[in-house]
């Protein structure tokens, strides 16, 4: 028998749920075939079976959420003895080329012989840092997160009180309140709390039971839609936002737009969008003004200017909002760039885009257009400085010569760091974009 484990994913995932079987219990699969699709933070994969053989069990059912280290699958090849492979697999699906290797358990912490410890721990990269930095041995936490993850309050709680687990004592000293509800109660009150000594006249309460009022239906925070959580609460609570709002007059481009598109059917560039041609505009407006291709590190107070130019764009998957990356965006054309647009969205649609592309932007763009609304205020993808957001086109009676006339109009709306930019810069950056968007010819002399 063989058992398969749940490979390491790579940057710092843990976890995934598993979408879908692509085998059945009794039924044989080949080496190499698909075995399931396991749904990440990051995005949707597919992972082949490691061995050929019979499916003597599957280790979960859709839906379910399984740990980096557990048997997901036991198949019978022939062998004798039970084996398991995790890097093998790792390499051909997970392949990153800069993911960071797995972090040594120091031996005189966690030795090798040592019952009860679990290898990989269940955490987010942040509780991994906060571990390290208090010198815990991760692997000794007790966890009070779902699916058995570390949360950075039970670190801080095994630094305070070392390995005693006050969870477990509460639960004996209150035996008719149910564990789980304990383990919750616990958690919240030292967060609060926690939260509360940390910024002034925050006061956070339980949630109410809305169900005393009324049916509900819950549904567990999960992968794509709990990394977006992550990232735009990261992303509020700690750049000071500021939003910068213009026009463009996009009559004469969109007109040469739908003339190429024509043209182009059924070949290169034959799907020509509007965001392709905004992304060329970007980057020519991200050489002239460098702040906002940069990021901010307020640990060393330095501000990192990128000479590369990856423009990333948000795309509604139904499963949550993922970026993907058009990278080196001024090294291509606006054919090359709409191209890349569409293969990269459709990829994110059927939750297939490989997380490499979903890495290394500089500078997102955010389009609400195609499904309405004047304008919107986007948040700004940390660890980047600034985002664009596009609204719906619209005709609108406009004064050209004296003369009032109808004219396309494009809203934008820039949302800035004002830690690193003011103002005068936004302003300055976007009427820059406003003049490229509403004269073609100033367009195309950047590609």
């Amino acid at each position: 028998m063989f058992e398969f484990k749940l490979p390491d994913l790579g940057e710092g995932i843990a976890e995934g749920e598993i979408l879908k079987w692509y085998a059945e219990e009794g039924g044989r699969i080949e080496e190499d075939e698909p075995l399931m699709d396991v749904e990440t933070d990051k995005a949707a994969v597919t992972i082949p079976s490691p061995r050929g053989g019979k499916i003597a069990a599957l280790k979960g059912k859709v839906g379910d959420i399984i740990n980096v280290g557990d048997v997901v699958v036991v198949i019978d090849d022939g062998s004798a003895a039970a084996a398991t492979v995790e890097e093998t697999v790792a390499e051909k699906t997970f392949a990153q080329p800069d993911a960071p290797a797995p972090e040594p358990v120091p031996e005189a912490v966690a030795p090798a012989a040592m019952p009860g410890v679990r290898r990989p721990v269940p955490a987010a990269p942040a509780t991994r840092r906060l571990a390290r930095e208090l010198k815990i041995d991760i692997n000794l936490v007790t966890p009070s997160g779902p699916g058995g993850r570390v949360m950075p309050e039970d670190v801080h709680r095994f630094a305070d009180r070392g390995t005693a687990d006050p969870v477990a004592a509460a639960v004996d000293t209150a035996e008719h309140v149910p564990a789980k509800q304990v383990r919750d109660d616990t958690a919240f009150a030292e967060f609060a709390a926690h939260a509360s000594a940390t910024i002034p006249f925050l006061e956070l309460e339980p949630m109410p039971d809305f169900s005393n009022d009324g049916p509900v239906e819950i549904e567990a925070l999960r992968s794509i839609r709990r990394k977006v959580a992550r990232k735009m609460v990261t992303s509020m609570s700690l750049i000071p936002h500021v939003a910068h709002m213009d026009e463009a007059d996009v009559t004469d481009l969109d007109k040469f737009r739908i003339r190429e598109k024509e043209r182009r059917t059924g070949g290169a560039g034959g799907r020509l969008t509007l965001l392709a041609f905004v992304i060329k505009a970007i980057t020519a407006g991200l050489k002239a003004a460098p702040a906002f291709n940069a990021s901010l590190d307020p640990f060393r107070e330095e501000i990192i200017y990128k000479k590369y130019y990856n423009i990333g764009f948000a795309a509604d998957t139904g499963r949550g909002l993922v970026v993907p990356v058009v990278k080196g965006t001024n090294n291509k054309s606006i054919i090359q760039i709409a191209d890349d647009i569409y293969e990269k969205a459709t990829l994110a649609r059927d939750g297939k885009l490989p997380p490499d592309d979903m890495r290394g932007g500089t500078f997102t763009i955010t389009n609400v257009g195609p499904l309405g609304g004047t304008a919107l205020l986007p948040t700004i993808n940390y660890p980047e400085v600034a985002i664009l957001g596009m609204g719906k086109v619209q005709e609108k009676p406009v004064v050209r010569n004296g003369e009032i006339v109808i004219r396309k109009i494009l809203p934008l709306t820039l949302a800035f760091d004002h830690r690193i930019a003011d103002g005068a810069d936004a302003a300055r950056f976007v009427a820059e974009l406003v003049r490229q968007l509403s004269d073609p010819s100033l367009l195309l002399m950047e590609t």
